[in-house]
């Protein structure tokens, strides 16, 4: 592309005043100024991006000083790897030295090491759509565009691209394999031969990554546009053997003896069944259960005696699982309950059939949910993937039938708040005992029979409470 053609891009990006702010400061101290990275590749896309990234020939001491007296707040948090962070106007900033780092390759930690040249602070880069800038402090506030990798052309056609050659790049920083699959989750982008080759070769290097960094790439890429195609390049690149090992594990092979559907494929389709019901924007957690609702498949595989293929208790068995991988990404105890529990309830449903269950069974379903009820009907809803549409309505219609029951026994009790008609201080003062054990056995009776009958008088209460007392000798 021409030097014209490209100017005249630059000149359509809408890049914040705050930026040329900042950079008459620095031609006023004699220094040069670039956006940069991922900053650019945003504004070509026009994707909002609060922070703004730069980099510049400007040692860290003499950033801090071109700041002092300008910016609202300053941190030197990353001084050592030469970022400086400021804030300015609620805008927050990044200014980092060139680099010209060199990594050791073990526990890839780089040497840091300044650098003299725009060019080849780029070439360190990830992906060359990243490794564009806009020089800002050209003469006359001139704006120059800076592409010796070809990011603008790979920008056009959706590839993604290392500036060096895979291969050193990956070895500089395995994550930038994983970085990959979420650049096409959340982008759409398609990598090119030679990164699917390398990152093919060298996934096992993502085992020197610590998990708090694998499960930060891996949930942004869960969250992103398009996570059917991340996750499926993580399995084809035999990434995801390093990450989530249950997902290609669904991949089962399908022989004349043992015919069902694909659990991986069909556990994709329910992931983006769960995304098309989402509500309030991106859900981490109905993803992650809708994605991993069938690991305990694998495992719990039987031919039973009649042919048929059974799975029982993969429920049980996939909860268990989920838990064990998500402590091991580091996720917090609030998500991994949270997804363990929608794996384990996600069967519970089938039970259901044209309505069959007491107003106890269903009384019993919203209070095993809690606070997931909703997330639990998004994602048994999105479990259904049969292509025969009479059976798929017929599930449909069924669990109408269950989410009708529960907003009528909500109209006559509040289901959400479920409690026995008797509290812990009225159990001793009846039965004249002082708290310990018994109080909590008593409370769970109360609560057992309430989930069985409903809402009972003060009365029945009391002298079904001291009839399970006779019964424990207690009365």
């Amino acid at each position: 592309m021409h030097r014209a053609q490209e100017n005249a891009i630059v000149e359509l990006l809408d890049i914040p005043p705050v930026a040329d702010e900042l950079a008459a400061r620095f031609v006023a101290a004699g220094h040069r100024l670039y956006l940069v990275g991922g900053s650019v590749r945003d504004a070509l896309l026009r994707r909002g991006g609060s922070d703004l990234d730069f980099t510049t020939d400007a040692r860290p001491e003499a950033v801090l000083e071109i700041l002092s007296g300008w910016a609202d707040a300053v941190w030197e948090t990353g001084i050592e790897f030469g970022t400086v962070g400021a804030r300015r106007h609620g805008q927050t900033l990044e200014i980092t030295t060139f680099r010209a780092d060199v990594y050791d390759r073990v526990g890839r930690k780089p040497v840091v090491a300044f650098g003299d040249t725009i060019e080849g602070d780029l070439v360190r880069r990830d992906f060359t759509v990243n490794a564009m800038a806009v020089e800002l402090t050209g003469p006359g506030g001139e704006r120059r565009f800076v592409d010796p990798y070809g990011g603008l052309a790979a920008l056009a056609t959706g590839t993604l691209d290392t500036p060096a050659a895979p291969q050193d790049s990956f070895a500089d920083d395995p994550l930038r394999m994983l970085r990959a699959a979420r650049f096409v989750s959340q982008l759409g982008f398609t990598p090119a031969p030679r990164v699917l080759e390398a990152m093919t070769a060298m996934a096992g290097e993502l085992a020197r990554i610590t998990r708090e960094r694998v499960q930060a790439e891996f949930s942004k890429l869960i969250l992103g546009a398009h996570p059917r195609r991340g996750i499926e390049l993580m399995v084809d690149t035999r990434l995801a053997e390093y990450v989530v090992p249950e997902v290609p594990a669904m991949r089962l092979a399908i022989d004349e003896h043992m015919q069902h559907k694909d659990v991986y494929t069909h556990s994709l389709v329910v992931m983006e069944q769960a995304i098309e019901r989402e509500t309030d924007g991106p859900d981490l957690v109905l993803r992650l259960a809708a994605l991993l609702h069938d690991v305990g498949k694998p495992p719990t595989r039987r031919k039973e005696d009649d042919g048929r293929v059974s799975f029982h208790h993969h429920e049980v068995v996939g909860a268990k699982m989920v838990r064990k991988r998500l402590r091991d990404l580091r996720y917090p105890k609030a998500v991994i309950d949270d997804v363990a529990q929608l794996v384990y309830l996600h069967l519970r449903f089938h039970g259901y059939g044209k309505g069959e269950w007491t107003d106890s069974a269903v009384r019993r379903y919203v209070t095993d949910a809690g606070p997931l009820l909703d997330r639990l009907h998004k994602l048994v809803r999105s479990d259904c993937t049969t292509r025969n549409r009479r059976r798929a309505a017929a599930l449909q219609r069924s669990y109408d039938s269950l989410e009708n029951r529960i907003t009528e026994l909500r109209k006559q009790e509040e289901l959400d708040a479920i409690r026995p008609d008797l509290d812990g201080n009225a159990i001793m003062e009846l039965l004249g005992i002082p708290p310990g054990p018994l109080v909590g056995k008593a409370y769970k009776y109360l609560l057992a029979l309430r989930m069985e009958r409903g809402p009972l008088s003060h009365d029945e209460a009391e002298a079904e409470l001291r009839r399970w007392a006779a019964e424990q000798g207690g009365g």
